[in-house]
């Protein structure tokens, strides 16, 4: 909002540019910066270097904020006629940045076709050591798949890359999204057992920025990946996806989590996936959320978190205010009570009465300079552990997990409003234990009521976990299960975009420059047709 943007301008410095990595990183690990060098090693850290996972201006304002986060209310929009119009020059950026394009991401796509070329030609002995980091690759390039498929279902995958790979370019089919998601969940499996069965190296450790070269981390990240992927198949194949799932949970030693030891006080920085910054350059999101997106949500802030007096809730908003005149002097008054916009409100309605209403925390996410890139975390993980449990196994097995996601999701917002140290900001220390006992125990959020509303409960617990920063997921989760019970308004919206989508629709240059291909797909490329886990 303009007026919003003026207001807090004057405090704020100008958007910093990206800067290259310390020296000390590149002697700590291969410089993301000069990854082009054609070996296994180097490409690697180039494709984690990828500003679609980081924490970066780009990707949070221009897609999270824009689309995703929209259509699950996980970030505040403005609620004007084109709310749930799908940007196309913005979903063609991220389409572009996952295959080749690296301008904001890292073209993990072409990066894994040349690793694989780069690969092949290493003598046997050579294979032997660079192995444990192609394996890895495809760990990192099948999360990120999984996403192109949940935005858009099916692919290009199997036949993408042929540029980097036989120097030529061919234009690649679309896979089947059913079948890509079946071949992702037998990688991660023979990914995990890889992990499990062989050590780490040198070379892999020193490529790896996100992990470090553990590769019992490695193997979490892969069986939780995998996990992840089950449940959401679960709605539709239900009898496999129980069969695969239950084979984990009931075999965690060979099936290792990451998730966070089974317990509510863990270490997010010890259990979680994360990405790390590589530098301490200046966050460049405060522009991202100042620009329209920063406020908080209606249904997460005063339906979910309020009333259940939520342990989070200092370190996730702030309450906001409006300044005043006081004998001359401009003097901010904050507000008395956390609360949302109402959902209701129109664009004129929230230009007029946004001072009155809580923002998203500045320490957590504006000015976090050390704010990371969020793969899975351990929360997340025993959510599914706990619907698992609930739909299939134990009641009393899915309300511990349901108890420690619960209390690690608290551990995981203060982790991230504790990595900022700079700034004057005043860090926040962890609640007092009978206060999260309270919420856990004995608040709308305890785990009571019929099997339904467990369920209900867990996911919409997982939904406002995954918050803004992983607002795709919670757009998958929400449409997968339906729930939470969102409003969307639809008055005086543009007429074919009353609601929100199902599913992106494929960017101008694929339907164009692989209109062969794209032909095979037409007929599903609609913003209501149902990506294949959807019930």
């Amino acid at each position: 909002m303009k007026k919003l943007i003026i207001n807090i301008g004057i405090f704020l410095a100008a958007t910093t540019t990206l800067v290259s990595c310390k020296k000390e990183v590149g002697d700590k690990y291969y410089d993301p910066e000069k990854a082009l060098t054609a070996s296994p090693a180097g490409l690697f850290t180039g494709m984690l270097n990828n500003d679609r996972i980081a924490s970066k201006y780009w990707n949070v304002r221009t897609f999270l904020c824009q689309m995703p986060g929209v259509y699950a209310q996980t970030s505040y929009f403005s609620n004007g006629n084109t709310a749930y119009q799908q940007s196309d020059s913005y979903s063609q950026n991220y389409w572009d940045d996952f295959y080749s394009n690296g301008g904001n991401g890292s073209a993990c796509m072409a990066q894994y076709r040349a690793m694989e070329v780069s690969y092949n030609k290493l003598s046997t002995a050579d294979k032997n050591t660079q192995q444990i980091i192609m394996q890895a690759a495809k760990v990192v390039l099948i999360e990120q798949a999984a996403k192109m498929v949940d935005l858009w279902g099916d692919i290009p995958y199997s036949e993408a890359g042929s540029l980097e790979t036989g120097s030529m370019i061919k234009n690649p089919k679309f896979d089947e999204q059913k079948a890509l998601y079946s071949s992702f969940i037998s990688d991660l499996t023979a990914a995990a057992a890889y992990f499990k069965a062989n050590p780490t190296n040198k070379d892999f450790s020193k490529a790896d920025i996100l992990l470090k070269g553990n590769v019992d981390l490695w193997a979490r990240y892969a069986n939780s990946l995998k996990l992840r992927l089950l449940m959401r198949t679960s709605k539709v194949d239900e009898a496999n996806a129980k069969t695969a799932v239950l084979a984990m949970l009931n075999n965690p030693a060979t099936y290792p989590l990451a998730d966070g030891g089974n317990t509510g006080s863990y270490s997010p920085a010890a259990s979680d996936i994360l990405l790390q910054p590589l530098t301490n350059s200046t966050s460049d999101l405060h522009d991202a959320f100042l620009e329209g997106s920063w406020y908080a949500t209606d249904y997460m802030l005063n339906t979910v978190m309020l009333t259940a007096n939520d342990p989070r809730i200092p370190v996730i908003y702030d309450k906001y205010g409006r300044t005043i005149k006081v004998n001359g002097k401009d003097v901010f008054v904050p507000n008395k009570d956390y609360k949302a916009m109402p959902i209701t409100f129109t664009s004129s309605e929230q230009e007029t009465n946004y001072p009155d209403y809580s923002v998203l925390d500045s320490a957590t996410f504006l000015f976090n300079q050390k704010l990371p890139g969020i793969v899975i975390t351990a929360s997340e993980v025993n959510l599914l552990k706990a619907e698992a449990y609930e739909r299939w196994g134990s009641t009393s097995d899915a309300k511990t997990a349901y108890d420690n996601a619960l209390k690690q999701s608290v551990a995981f917002y203060y982790y991230l409003n504790n990595l900022n140290q700079g700034g004057g900001y005043v860090n926040l220390p962890a609640p007092e234990t009978s206060l999260v006992d309270a919420w856990v125990n004995s608040s709308t959020a305890t785990y009571t009521g019929s099997s339904q509303e467990k369920l209900t409960k867990i996911y919409t617990q997982k939904w406002a976990h995954l918050g803004v920063l992983q607002s795709m997921e919670a757009w998958s989760e929400y449409r997968r299960t339906g729930i939470p019970a969102l409003n969307f308004p639809s008055n005086g919206k543009l007429s074919g975009y009353e609601t929100p989508p199902t599913r992106l629709i494929y960017p101008a240059k694929e339907k164009t420059l692989n209109a062969a291909n794209y032909q095979a797909v037409q007929a599903k490329d609609t913003r209501k047709t149902k990506i294949f886990w959807q019930p």
